[in-house]
This record gives structure tokens, sequence and C-alpha cells, in this order.
């Protein structure tokens, strides 16, 4: 079975863990093992968040005294890209020595026309007071926004419309090479409409889109959305709280959950479960396995016919 496998940024990344290379290290290395399992028997592609270090190095660009201006976040994705990649790589080698196993800096084109552009949404980088925030928006032309603690710079999402380096990925696969690839959603470009010339933008595209996206265009039997908690949750966070076992795709996206959370991870997989037929599911990342073998998660499945 063909499946792509989205790992969220908590992968590397724990809740309240410091961005230290120590800590994503240890943490890849239990990454490795969950998807070792998977690799046996399943040709996978593994996509991943970058929330955390791109939000790192953007805080770093800004403050860095011999720049002029901070570094774009198409290249910081770039750079994210590589780093994790890395990680990803050398730790999924270690778990498995005798599969190959390549890591792409990939590319997500996007419209340049795109609503997303006029309605900046998706937050990166750090808190700042207020008074701060906006000399930041004064001197670099950012856009801020409230969230808990004060403002964050927000940059816009636009949707992937394809993974430049597909036909790539696809031919590593033929090979029986496990590919990590699309790395927080994939380097924004948009493409000239005369000459095709590719310019990076300022944006970072949802990695979970980019996964769907990714997974259809490959002909992936199953898309697999690991995350920290081990189902998609009716009322989470209420008392009312109950895991779904499972649904369609007209049954989660009458849902609405939250955009910040599950919301993008569900739409993706509804996204290419309606489009494909094919299956996809969302659950916690040690329980890869299991999720795939149809005893943890919450499975996405087709919608059953009518009539």
């Amino acid at each position: 079975m063909r499946m792509v496998v989205a790992l969220g940024g908590n992968a590397l990344l724990h809740r309240g863990e410091r961005p230290e290379a120590a800590v994503q290290q240890a943490n890849v290395d239990r990454v490795a093992t969950a998807l070792a399992a998977l690799a046996r028997d399943h040709d996978i592609v593994v996509t991943h968040g970058n929330g955390p270090q791109i939000g790192l190095l953007a805080t770093e660009s800004e403050s860095d005294p011999a720049l002029g201006a901070p570094y774009p976040m198409h290249l910081l994705g770039a750079q994210t890209q590589g780093m994790i990649g890395s990680l990803l790589a050398r730790a999924l080698h270690n778990a498995m020595p005798r599969r190959r196993i390549a890591t792409l800096v990939t590319h997500t084109l996007v419209r340049s026309d795109a609503p997303a552009f006029d309605r900046p949404t998706k937050f990166v980088g750090q808190v700042y007071p207020r008074d701060v925030a906006d000399r930041l928006a004064r001197v670099h032309g950012w856009r801020m926004a409230p969230d808990t603690g004060g403002m964050r710079r927000v940059v816009p999402s636009p949707r992937p419309e394809r993974v430049l380096e597909t036909d790539t990925v696809r031919e590593l696969l033929a090979t029986g090479t496990l590919v990590v690839c699309g790395g927080g959603g994939g380097v924004p470009v948009t493409a000239d409409r005369v000459t095709g010339a590719l310019t990076g933008v300022e944006a970072v595209v949802d990695k979970d889109l980019t996964a769907a996206l990714l997974a259809e265009e490959l002909k992936a039997d199953f898309l697999l959305i690991l995350t920290d908690v081990p189902y998609v949750y009716d009322g989470y966070g209420t008392p009312d709280q109950r895991p779904l076992l499972d649904a369609t795709p007209d049954q989660l996206r009458g849902r609405g959950f939250a955009p910040g959370s599950m919301g993008p991870k569900t739409e993706a997989a509804a996204l290419f479960v309606s489009r494909t037929g094919g299956l996809a599911a969302i659950g916690a990342l040690d329980a890869a396995y299991e999720i795939v073998h149809g005893l943890s998660g919450t499975l996405i499945r087709p919608d059953l016919p009518t009539g």
C-alpha cells in the first residue's frame, strides 16, 4: 500500500519544550521508531510540520544586527525543510539501515491572486507586547494580530495548487525509497504566466493540505495524519468530549473543528477521501501502526452511496 504520513509539528517539539537541537533529535528518534513499523510493509512518503522551527528562525533573523532586513518566509521554510529533513533521514536510516531514504526540499505552487494574500491569518514567530509589535510592523511592514498574551505576526496561507517535485517523488518511490518532503507545506512559490519563472512568496502553506494534495497526486491509498491526540474528538476540552471512531468527509465538515488545531487536519483528510475514494486517518504518533490496522485513531472513509 502507498501512503503519505503527515507529521504534526509536535513530532519534533512537544508543547512547552525548549527548541534545542538535542531535544528535537530525541523526539525524532521516537518518530523513526513509529514509522519503521509501517515502512516494512508499505511505500511511504513523510511530510512534516515546521511551525516551532520557522518561528524560531524568523525571530533570530529579525533580531540579527548583521542583516539589513529579515530573511523572507519562503527561505526560512526552505531552511527548516533541510534541517528537519536531515534529522528525519538520519533517524530513519538508523532504524532501517537497509532502506533507501531521501529528503527533498520541495516547492508548492500557489496562485498569485489567492484571496489569502489579502487576509493573512497564519501566526508565525513569538508573541510580542503591543508597542514592540507596532514598531516591528512599521519597520518591516509586517501584519500583526492579537494572540494569547500579546500580538503575533501573521502571514498569508494560500491553498496549495501543486507540488512541483511530485514526479521526482514518484520516481523515488518506484525504486523503494522512503521519501521525506513537503516540509511545512513546501516552499511557497508563484509562477509567471508567460515565462513560468518561479518566485518565492511571503507565505506559509498549510502542511496538512499539502500532504493531502501530494497524496492525491501520487495516487496514494492512505493519508495518515499523526498528531498528539489519539482521536478526533467531538466537544474537545468539554465535559461532553467523545472520540470519533470513524466518519465520512461530509460528517467531518459539518462539525466545525477549530481552525487553529484540528480544523486543517480534518479538512485535509476529508479532501483526500472525497477526491480519491481512498482512506485517511488521524491519531497519535505512537499509535501509527495500530491506526493503519484499525485499532486506534479516527478513520475517514468515503460516503456510502445513497439509493
